[in-house]
């Protein structure tokens, strides 16, 4: 039977990475197959990953991978309040796709009546739009010292009057606790809220777990709507948290390729072509770890620059770029990391921390203030790097403003006519803007090349990405009992 929901459904979970980000994505393929119209809607996200919106502002990636899943572009009200930590206490405050401020925990607790104002007007001209919205919670609902003043999760589904369903991760170990733990922290009315649950991530022989269903199902009188096997070697976009195996060696591998873990690392998505192309051997290298040697560095995207690239000094990336480029290697920053490259970046109004100007790695002649207005962007061009013409799509997400005679040989030749980035002079550093240049298979076989990779072979992210879904979406539909999943929708 289609999967043909109408009205709202939340999904909560009973943890952090439950699988919230996953069930939604899958369940908006199954609706858009049934030709439904439907909406994710995530109403409070925190996360360091994001995208570009159709209407110009920026949203948690897991929803514009949602909007992929349900084939409708991307837009602000998809995730209408962005968290985007700036340390341990302090987060940057994004409504509605723009920067508001930056606040810390206590200071955002008295904000969250302006966010959740937000938050309503983006959910109702969804509901008036869309067939059927489906709403992901943050984190989990069993957190009561967040309680007051929700607006992720309970707060959200009692002011909006919609249905529940919980998903727990049983690979994580003691998923009926999770479960039954859950619900007892909740209040009467929010038990009740809740339709049913789903258990994620299962592996194993589905007979030796009926009776813990049973038992599940009995003590809470709630039914369980489905248990979803552990599905290997998916590729799609993480919503924020570095991949639990950042590190998966292959000793054949044409090109050996380091990025390290800045502490604040913002779009990481960057490298998840890198991730899954057979003549790549790609790593995150950890704070307390040496660089290993290698043929491609690249310094990634930062939400706190002077601060990375302080913690790249610290650990001693500093002396290990600087032998890198003797010998012969390559070196590529993106965004906060292209930043890093050049000579000095200069935070006169505070953006990211305390006002202040602060000396970068010097190997490109550039130039960095940071400013409050944000760019944000989605963009085409092709590279001009290696004379290579490939085509190159992509987005811009800084609160930086670079110059410098570096920028007389540009990396990118955009479609709007502007150039974007640097290449050195002896054409080993270059810097670009530019998020998801990896993305397009032919810049992808471009830069490996540029990099070392004799007949670099192409890959299609956006294809595996496709694929990914699909059978995310195939295997909902054996897993799921839909006909009970669609009728737990509210109106």
């Amino acid at each position: 039977m289609p999967f043909t929901p109408r009205g709202t459904l939340m999904i909560q979970g009973t943890t952090s990475d439950a699988g919230k980000s996953t069930l939604v994505a899958g369940l908006c393929r199954l609706a858009r197959r049934a030709c439904v119209r439907v909406a994710p809607f995530k109403p409070q996200n925190m996360a360091l990953n994001s995208a570009v919106t159709v209407d110009g502002g920026e949203i948690g990636r897991a929803q514009a991978l949602q909007a992929i899943a349900a084939g409708v572009p991307a837009r602000i009200d998809f995730n209408p309040v962005l968290l985007k930590p700036t340390s341990d206490r302090g987060a940057q405050v994004i409504i509605h796709g723009h920067a508001h401020a930056n606040l810390d925990a206590r200071a955002y607790h008295g904000y969250k009546r302006i966010a959740f104002d937000a938050v309503l007007a983006s959910y109702t001209r969804l509901q008036s739009e869309f067939d059927a919205v489906i709403v992901e919670g943050a984190g989990s609902p069993a957190e009561i010292n967040l309680h007051e003043g929700d607006i992720a999760n309970m707060g959200f589904a009692e002011r909006a009057d919609c249905p529940v369903m919980l998903v727990a991760d049983i690979d994580r170990g003691g998923v009926f606790a999770h479960l039954v733990g859950t619900l007892a922290c909740l209040s009467e009315s929010e038990r009740t809220r809740v339709r049913g649950f789903v258990i994620n991530r299962f592996r194993g022989d589905i007979d030796l777990l009926t009776p813990g269903l049973d038992w599940l199902e009995a003590q809470t009188g709630k039914p369980v709507l489905g248990v979803l096997p552990y599905l290997h070697g998916l590729t799609l976009d993480a919503e924020d948290m570095l991949p639990s195996q950042p590190h998966a060696r292959r000793a054949a591998a044409a090109l050996k390729v380091i990025v390290p873990a800045l502490p604040r690392i913002s779009n990481h998505t960057d490298f998840d072509a890198l991730r899954a192309h057979a003549q790549v051997d790609f790593e995150y290298v950890r704070a307390g770890v040496a660089p290993p040697p290698a043929d491609l560095i690249v310094l990634p995207g930062s939400k706190s620059v002077q601060r990375d690239l302080a913690w790249l000094r610290e650990n001693g990336w500093d002396r290990a770029i600087e032998r890198h480029l003797r010998y012969g290697g390559k070196l590529l920053g993106i965004c906060g990391g292209m930043q890093m490259l050049g000579r000095e970046i200069d935070d006169p109004d505070g953006v990211e921390g305390a006002a202040g100007c602060v000396n970068g790695l010097g190997l490109l002649d550039l130039f960095t203030v940071l400013t409050p207005e944000k760019q944000l962007e989605n963009v085409a061009g092709r590279l001009t790097i290696d004379g290579a013409r490939a085509p190159v799509r992509g987005y811009e997400i800084h609160m930086g403003r670079t110059h410098g005679a570096a920028l007389a040989r540009p990396f990118v030749a955009l479609e709007s006519g502007r150039f974007d980035g640097a290449v050195s002079d002896d054409g080993q550093i270059a810097a670009t803007y530019l998020h998801g240049v990896f993305d397009t298979p032919e810049a992808c076989a471009a830069l490996l090349a540029w990099a070392g990779v004799k007949g670099a072979e192409p890959l299609d992210y956006p294809a595996l990405r496709e694929a990914s879904l699909d059978r995310l979406a195939d295997s909902f539909a054996q897993a799921l009992n839909l006909d009970a999943l669609q009728a737990a929708f509210g109106q």
